[in-house]
């Protein structure tokens, strides 16, 4: 039997030898939580593309400010006729076989006097849209802050149950030989000593499984930070301890106010229902007549005349073109009104959107307030647990050693320590990132989040 034991006890420690080596085997990239943010956010595919709409955001802001301005257009062409031309000549039309080359040239101003403020609306839904694109940029930072938070903690969760798991391992292994010493001076029976050798070989199993999930989570994190292959982060560790419980107690409503005036995602709808409304007075401003000034230079050359190039450009054939241009819409096959109903639609979709994105920020609020408040709950019971838990195993061990207790109740105390220390772990952990979860119902999330 113990033959049996020794056997497997040397394949476990085999396959943990050759699973750490695989682990430490990898290229680590140390990072603490910033760093790791900083990662997520050049690789995350959402954010990128949100950032690169932002140029285009930033161009039609821009080209909207600038049609304020006049529109100015320089043109030259460059012809060259061949074949019969018919030329005036002393009241008389003379037919001659000649080429002819042609430079003409001419400058055009266009200005909009008036259009009904389409100008102006345009310059103010452009405004809109852009500084609605920067507060959905800002929530897709916060989305991939709290990706990485709770992917960052779940690995240090791992790695605080596999500590655990590792310290109760050594301590079975200490057990184990004290028991062995015992059961050679008469003092314990065989029975104990293989119950022990049982328990070592469960806790090691146990170690394994921990192993396993810190690995596979630590994976996870490296996927999502898109490291390169073979390459797995290693993390600076935070403290999960919180110093104040700022949430704790606050009712739901005012956190829901705390969220309507920071959460960038109900600001950004708010712009874009303000952008969708400028559009559509932009639109209904084509129903009135429009205004505009303008200023034409024009300008040839020919070579049927004998005079240069350059008298003839700017001193004979130079016109000169000021004027006013009034348009007044009558008729244009509903265009008009086809896009009036269009914009009207799009602004009732918005308005209903903004009130899908009320009732679920509130439901976040208040989903994230129940878990925070339990968590808070369930931290306080863990510790009291734990306390409890070792003040047990230590009497039971006493007992033990002092030949008044057997090891199943030895073993049960044991048990339930480990028990309550990594109930305690996970309660820590999950009170600090049901911060984290809260922070990001309010919109307050931060990349220094963690601590």
């Amino acid at each position: 039997m113990r033959k049996l034991f020794m056997d497997r006890f040397c394949l476990a420690l085999l396959f943990l030898g050759i699973f750490s080596s695989q682990v430490w085997a990898q290229d680590t990239l140390r990072m603490d939580f910033s760093e790791a943010v900083e990662i997520a956010l050049g690789a995350n595919l959402d954010y990128q593309i949100q950032s690169n709409q932002m140029e285009v955001l930033k161009k039609e802001k821009q080209s909207a400010f600038a049609s304020h301005f006049p529109a100015v257009n320089l043109g030259t062409t460059f012809a060259r006729q061949s074949g019969q031309q018919f030329q005036q000549i002393e009241g008389e039309i003379v037919v001659t076989n000649v080429t002819n080359e042609i430079i003409s040239s001419g400058l055009n101003v266009d200005m909009p006097v008036f259009n009904s403020g389409r100008r102006i609306f345009d310059t103010q839904s452009a405004k809109l849209a852009f500084e609605a694109g920067e507060m959905g940029l800002e929530r897709a930072a916060q989305q991939v802050v709290f990706d990485v938070a709770r992917l960052y903690l779940q690995v240090l969760l791992d790695q605080e149950l596999l500590r655990i798991a590792q310290e109760n391992l050594n301590n079975q292994q200490q057990l184990l030989e004290q028991i062995t010493g015992f059961v050679d001076a008469g003092l314990r029976t065989l029975s104990d000593q293989y119950n022990q050798q049982s328990e070592v070989a469960r806790v090691e199993s146990t170690v394994v499984d921990a192993e396993i999930q810190y690995e596979n989570d630590l994976w996870d994190l490296g996927e999502y930070l898109q490291l390169e292959p073979g390459v797995i982060p290693g993390l600076t560790q935070v403290s999960p301890e919180i110093d104040a419980l700022i949430f704790e107690g606050m009712p739901v409503d005012e956190l829901y106010e705390i969220a309507l005036e920071n959460r960038a995602d109900i600001q950004q709808q708010d712009m874009l229902m303000n952008s969708t409304r400028k559009d559509l007075k932009a639109i209904k401003a084509m129903y009135y007549p429009r205004l505009s000034a303008f200023y034409n230079y024009t300008t040839f050359f020919t070579s049927l005349d004998d005079r240069s190039i350059q008298e003839q450009l700017l001193t004979i054939y130079p016109q000169n073109n000021l004027g006013l241009n009034l348009q007044i819409p009558i008729f244009n096959n509903f265009r008009t009104r086809v896009d009036v109903s269009r914009a009207k639609v799009a602004l009732m979709n918005q308005e209903l959107q903004k009130k899908s994105l009320d009732r679920s920020i509130y439901q976040d609020v208040r989903l994230a307030n129940q878990n925070y408040q339990a968590a808070i709950r369930k931290e306080k019971n863990t510790r009291v647990q734990v306390l409890a838990a070792e003040e047990a195993q230590l009497a039971v061990a006493e007992r033990f050693r002092l030949g008044l207790s057997n090891f199943v109740d030895l073993s049960t105390a044991n048990q339930q320590l480990v028990r309550a220390k990594g109930d305690l772990a996970q309660a820590i952990y999950t009170l600090y990132f049901q911060e984290v979860i809260m922070r990001h119902a309010l919109g307050t999330l931060n990349p220094m989040g963690l601590k």
